[in-house]
């Protein structure tokens, strides 16, 4: 088993945020992301903000808006990432970058080589073409880059192989077509295609769509995931903190202590 969520609490599972870096401002992200750390949340799924995401819903695609107005781009994010992550104990950050908004305008290889100088732990390519799929495989292997691969669970043999094969860091196993943000589904209906990825691979599986709330994490562990990842909700707190004026910090560890994680 890959060491990415490896160390977590006896009979639980890893757990994984989302955040549009930028929304909240990065002075405060800065503080949240520590807040993170001291709480044992294993992984920061920290995206680069693009526009228009076909596959998330209202609340994100709000974030990522926010996010854009405030100038977040490549270098505000990898600069971001270069300085916090030397500093954290357990955390470790996950980069999601959109292929047509950021990734393109860029060498691939360069690309790679700097999200590795920054201090990445793994990264997610949004919309990669085909085409660029071996290439971007191969390239981020020589560079010792680990990557998140994706998948449905009603995605195909082929796909399944791929991202099994491919994922060095996590498997992202997304647990229904749709846009981020709707209800949980049947989380049971999910047993054999993580069976299916674990005869394909020793990289944890990390779920995640409609993941809210503890119970949520509960049926995932019943299932076999190795991690559960929470993103609509999670942003929307913050949001909510932010519209209304209230301390955004005491919201996120109130949340964090819903979802089992606290800080010591």
């Amino acid at each position: 088993m890959s060491a990415f969520f490896a160390d977590r609490r006896p009979g639980d599972i890893g757990l994984a945020v989302f955040l549009n870096a930028g929304d909240p401002p990065l002075d405060l992200l800065e503080d949240l992301v520590f807040l993170l750390d001291a709480c044992r949340v294993d992984c920061l799924e920290l995206a680069v903000p693009f526009p228009n995401s076909a596959s998330d819903g209202p609340t994100i695609r709000r974030s990522a808006r926010r996010a854009l107005e405030n100038g977040i781009d490549l270098d505000a994010v990898l600069t971001f990432v270069a300085a916090v992550r030397p500093r954290l104990s357990h955390l470790k950050i996950a980069l999601l970058a959109d292929w047509s908004h950021t990734v393109r305008a860029v060498p691939l290889r360069d690309f790679l080589a700097r999200v590795r100088s920054a201090g990445a732990d793994a990264l997610l390519v949004h919309g990669l073409p085909p085409r660029l799929r071996q290439e971007y495989y191969k390239a981020a292997h020589l560079l010792g880059q680990p990557v998140v691969t994706t998948c449905y669970a009603a995605s195909s043999s082929a796909v399944l192989d791929e991202a099994a094969c491919h994922g060095s860091a996590y498997l992202y196993l997304v647990a229904y077509y749709g846009r981020t943000g709707a209800a949980a589904p049947d989380y049971h209906a999910l047993v054999p295609v993580i069976s299916a990825l674990r005869r394909r691979t020793a990289v944890p599986i990390a779920v995640g769509f409609g993941v809210r709330d503890r119970s949520h994490i509960d049926a995932l562990r019943e299932v076999g995931a190795d991690a559960a990842i929470v993103g609509s909700g999670w942003v929307a707190c913050i949001e909510r903190a932010i519209l209304e004026r209230r301390d955004v910090l005491k919201d996120v560890r109130a949340l964090l202590l819903t979802l089992g994680r606290s800080s010591p």
